[in-house]
C-alpha cells in the first residue's frame, strides 16, 4: 500500500491535514468516497485498489478529517466539512472521466460532489458515473435524528453529544453541531441532476439503512441511466465477495461505457 500525500483543506482554525493515496493509471480513474466513521483501508476500499492495480486504473482514496491518517477528532465533523475535503480532494488529484464509488455516507458525499460540478465550469476531472453503496443520503436527519427517542433528542440538544452503541465496535459521537450543520445538505425531497449514470447497490437486509430509502433516492434522480440493485441477503456493509464482485462489475461497467 503506498504512504499517503496530505493536503490542507480550510482556514485557520478550521484547517485539516487529509491523508490521500493515489494510484496512477489509465482513465477513467476510481473515486473512493468511505462511510461515516470508517477509513480508507476498508474491505471494499482495498479490493478497489486491488482492482485498480490489475486494471492499471488510476484510484483515488482518503480519509475525512477526524478518520483513519487525517487529521481532526470525529466529534468535531460536518457533512459540510467532509464534503469540502471531498471535492478539494476530487480537483486536486483526479483528472478526466471518473467513476465515483461512495458506501454509505459517501454515498451522500457522491451525490453532493456530483451537484457541486454540475453548477460550475467544466474542470479537468469530470464524472464517467456514480456507483452507490447502500447510500445515505440525509441520514443525519431521516436515519439519525427522526428515529431517535425523545431522551436521546434532549440529550443531544442539551449536552452536545450523545454517545452512540455500535455493533461495529465502540460507542461513537452524534454531535448537536452534526445534526443541524446536516441540515444545509439535506437531497430528498427534491430533484438531484448528477448528470451521469447511476448504479445503486442495497442489501434488502440493512439495518441501518433500510432498502427503502435507497428506493426513495431513484425517484430524486432525473437520469434514465439509474440502476437499482437489490441484494436480497445482503447487510449494511456488502462485503462479502459476491456483494464485491457486484461492486467491481458496477464499476467495470461505467468505466466502459
Amino acid at each position: 500500500m503506498p504512504e499517503p500525500d496530505f493536503i490542507e483543506v480550510g482556514e485557520g482554525g478550521t484547517k485539516r491535514r487529509i491523508a490521500v493515496r493515489k494510484r496512477e493509471g489509465d482513465r477513467p480513474g476510481v473515486f473512493w468516497l468511505g462511510g461515516f466513521n470508517s477509513d480508507m483501508k476498508g474491505t471494499k476500499a482495498q479490493a478497489l485498489d486491488d482492482w485498480a492495480v490489475a486494471q492499471r486504473r488510476a484510484y483515488v482514496r482518503f480519509d475525512y478529517s477526524g478518520h483513519g491518517e487525517s487529521s481532526g477528532r470525529f466529534a468535531d465533523g460536518t457533512i459540510g466539512q467532509w464534503h469540502e475535503e471531498s471535492l478539494r480532494v476530487f480537483d486536486a488529484f483526479c483528472a478526466g472521466p471518473q467513476v465515483v464509488v461512495g458506501s454509505s455516507m459517501g454515498g451522500w458525499m457522491a451525490l453532493l460532489l456530483a451537484r457541486a460540478l454540475a453548477k460550475r465550469p467544466a474542470s479537468r476531472a469530470t464524472l464517467a458515473g456514480l456507483v452507490l453503496i447502500a447510500p445515505a443520503p440525509d441520514f443525519t436527519e431521516e436515519l439519525m435524528w427522526k428515529g431517535f427517542s425523545p431522551e436521546i433528542r434532549d440529550q443531544i440538544m442539551t449536552t452536545g453529544v450523545w454517545q452512540r452503541p455500535s455493533e461495529y465496535g465502540g460507542d461513537y459521537p452524534i454531535t448537536r453541531n452534526l445534526i443541524e450543520e446536516g441540515r444545509n445538505h439535506l437531497l430528498l425531497g427534491g430533484t438531484i441532476d448528477v448528470g451521469c449514470p447511476v448504479r445503486i447497490l442495497q442489501g434488502a437486509q440493512d439495518p441501518d439503512v433500510p432498502w427503502r430509502h435507497a428506493f426513495a433516492l431513484t425517484h430524486c434522480l432525473p437520469s434514465d441511466d439509474v440502476v437499482l440493485t437489490l441484494v436480497q441477503d445482503g447487510d449494511h456493509r456488502l462485503s462479502r465477495p459476491q456483494d464485491i464482485a457486484r461492486m467491481i462489475g458496477a464499476v467495470g461497467e461505467l468505466s466502459n461505457g
